[in-house]
Parts: C-alpha cells; sequence; structure tokens
C-alpha cells in the first residue's frame, strides 16, 4: 500500500477504522450532537460496506455529551465528575450511534475499553476476538476508552493513541484521523498563513516531530498534532496507514475518496505480515501439542489447527501463549498461540469443535490456534 494515494489506500482498505474527535461529534458552545453530521457519516460507512470494507469507529465525545445535562459548562478538572459526565453521556452517545446507524441498515455493537484491557494479555485477546466477531458479521464496533473507570494513571489520554492500537489490535489496513486540522503543516498555519503542508509523510523523523508543536487545548478533545504523530508510530508499527485529514464538515470519507487533501502516513508492510513475523520471532514455547499427518497436512493448506488433529497435549501454558507443533516424525512444523489453557486442551485433544460445549461446559473458541495465529517453520 506504501506506493497508493490516501484516497486509493481508503478504497484499497479491506478493514478501516475511522476515529472522531469529540469537537467533531458535539457543538461546542451548546454541547449538543451535531447530529447531521452524525447522519452523514452514517451514509459514508454504509457506503464504505457496501463496497466490502469493513469498518470499526473510535468515537470521542462521552464527556462532552455528558457535560450540559450535569450543568457542567466545561471539562470538570475532578477526575469524578469527569467520569460521572462521561456516564450520562456514554449512553447518550450510544443512542445517537444506535439510531443514525440504524436508519442506514447497520446494526451498532459497543465496546469500552482502558489501556489495562489492551496490555493484560487475556482481556487483549477477549478485546481482539469481539472485534472479530462483530466485524465478520457485518456489525461496526464503537469503541471508546472506558472514562467511567479509567483513572488518571491508567487513560489513553486521548482517543488518537487509543484508535491507532486499536488498529494494530484489529489488523486493521487503515486509520483515517477525523480532526479539526486538514493534516501536517510545518508549523501552525494560523500563525503562518503559507506554511508547507504534507500531504505525505513516508518516514516521522525527528524533524517531523519537531513539526507538531504542543498539543491543542482548545477544543473539547485532548489530543493535538503530537498525539498524532505518536498515534501514526503505533500504527506504522502494525502495518497499518493512517491518514490525518479535516473532518468537520459533513461526509468526510466521501470526501477524502473524492481526493481532498489530508496527509497520508503510508505503511510500509500489511497487518498480517507484521504479525506472522512477530509470532515466527518469538521463542520458548510454553507447551508442545504433537499433531498427525492430517493436521499438518491441513496447516500446509493454510488451516487453522483444531483439536481433532492433535495427539498428544505436553507442557503449561495458558490461553494467549505460545506453543509449537509436533509432526508424527517428532520435528516441530511451526508454532503459534493457543486459544486454549492446557487444561482445556487436553480436554479437547482429538474431538471436533463442535463437541466444545459437551467437553467444556461452555462454547469454546473456533480453533484450538487459528490460522491468523500460526506461523509453519
Amino acid at each position: 500500500m506504501s506506493s497508493l494515494s490516501a484516497h486509493e489506500a481508503v478504497k484499497a482498505s479491506r478493514r478501516l477504522v475511522i476515529k472522531i474527535g469529540s469537537a467533531l461529534l458535539v457543538e461546542k458552545e451548546t454541547g449538543q450532537l451535531r447530529e447531521a453530521w452524525l447522519k452523514a457519516l452514517a451514509k459514508d460507512v454504509a457506503a464504505l460496506k457496501a463496497k466490502g470494507t469493513q469498518v470499526i469507529l473510535v468515537s470521542s465525545g462521552a464527556i462532552a455529551m455528558g457535560l450540559e445535562p450535569l450543568g457542567f459548562d466545561r471539562k470538570p478538572a475532578k477526575l469524578e465528575e469527569a467520569q460521572a459526565a462521561a456516564s450520562v453521556g456514554q449512553i447518550r452517545l450510544a443512542q445517537a450511534y444506535q439510531s443514525l446507524f440504524g436508519a442506514e441498515g447497520m446494526v451498532i455493537g459497543q465496546i469500552l475499553l482502558t489501556i489495562h484491557d489492551l496490555e493484560n494479555r487475556p482481556s487483549y485477546l477477549n478485546a481482539r476476538n469481539t472485534v472479530e466477531a462483530l466485524v465478520e458479521r457485518g456489525v461496526v464496533p464503537v469503541i471508546n476508552e472506558n472514562d467511567t473507570v479509567a483513572t488518571a494513571e491508567i487513560r489513553f489520554g486521548d482517543n488518537d493513541r487509543l484508535a491507532a492500537r486499536v488498529a494494530q489490535m484489529a489488523g486493521a489496513d487503515t486509520l483515517i484521523l477525523l480532526s479539526d486540522i486538514d493534516g501536517l503543516y510545518e508549523c501552525d498555519p494560523r500563525e503562518k498563513a503559507d506554511a508547507h503542508f504534507f500531504d505525505r509523510v513516508d518516514a516521522i523523523t525527528p524533524e517531523i516531530e519537531a513539526m507538531a508543536g504542543p498539543p491543542s487545548a482548545i477544543t473539547p478533545g485532548t489530543g493535538g498534532m503530537i498525539t498524532k504523530l505518536k498515534a501514526a508510530k503505533i500504527a506504522l508499527a502494525g502495518g497499518c496507514s493512517m491518514i490525518i485529514m479535516n473532518g468537520h464538515a459533513p461526509s468526510p470519507v466521501m470526501r477524502l475518496e473524492a481526493g481532498e487533501r489530508s496527509t497520508l502516513f503510508p505503511a510500509a508492510t500489511d497487518p498480517m505480515t507484521v504479525r506472522k513475523q512477530w509470532i515466527s520471532s518469538l521463542m520458548a514455547p510454553r507447551g508442545f501439542l504433537h499433531v498427525d499427518a492430517g493436521a499438518v497436512k491441513a496447516l500446509r493448506q493454510g488451516a487453522s489447527l483444531l483439536p481433532a488433529g492433535v495427539t498428544e497435549v505436553d507442557g503449561n501454558f495458558d490461553r494467549g501463549d505460545l506453543v509449537a507443533f509436533v509432526g508424527p516424525d517428532g520435528h516441530i512444523v511451526g508454532q503459534g498461540l493457543s486459544s486454549y489453557s492446557v487444561e482445556h486442551a487436553t480436554l479437547m485433544r482429538g474431538r471436533k469443535m463442535q463437541d466444545a460445549y459437551e467437553v467444556l461446559g461452555h462454547v469454546g473458541r473456533s480453533a484450538l490456534v487459528h490460522r491468523d495465529d500460526l506461523v509453519l517453520l
């Protein structure tokens, strides 16, 4: 995707994450939802989905939506008051998404995350699998930081970086940051009218970072260009390209696809390649899954590892840990991240996936090791 322009990158994306800032969703003066804007965005997303693109939204706005009902004229300084505003605003925001996106024939799923959820391995896997299950069924996940419980110590601090972490977690091809500025300038264009604009940034150098200036403090959001560059680093590390554009006018995705000005940070590779390289680089598996010849053949044809092909389970591993696959000849044929603990893998050994409820007492994951989570050696 590195040779594509911004609008071509969007059109080529199989999975797209769109980050929506508070200033775009909520009128600063009134604290009211910009309903016409969100309705137009819903039409944008519906058009993307009609072309086969999977869309994930990362939405700010919960605190901003809760200020007016609680009598605040600005974001409160006290954490508990901001959390109270988020509690009220999150419901109002979810209702707006459900109503306006539902009118376009879409189903919305809400996910609230803290930084702990994406740094704790089991929680990360749960979040990733939930997102995967939603988008595979045509649902549009709307993800926000869980402001009602996140403390000052564990907050992402801005939804730009949350969006980048979500894009990385979801294996997205492109992340669009809808902002109140159309991209990266050499300096603040409000101070220098002829400031050079960058429509493409192939490498985030110290010189590029120096152009970002201080985080903005004049909008309902908490981000600035500095946080957007940090988000770009996260996204690019996951093989995800990132675009910054001014989203204030209606139908931002349609405008972007039509070639409206933006800044593209192109990824040098794709998300799956990055993930496979990471899994391949892992060492010291926590367990070994001995597999039969049929399982080896299926793996080499690109299949997931199913428990029916497992003949023996060794080690002491938990869900999400690295396990190696040992073929009938005793040689390691691959490795991956187990969807089950050693106890559950042992119980499922030699069984079909549809037996999971009978064996484990609950519905299991779709594979012992999913094909996206394994490599052959």
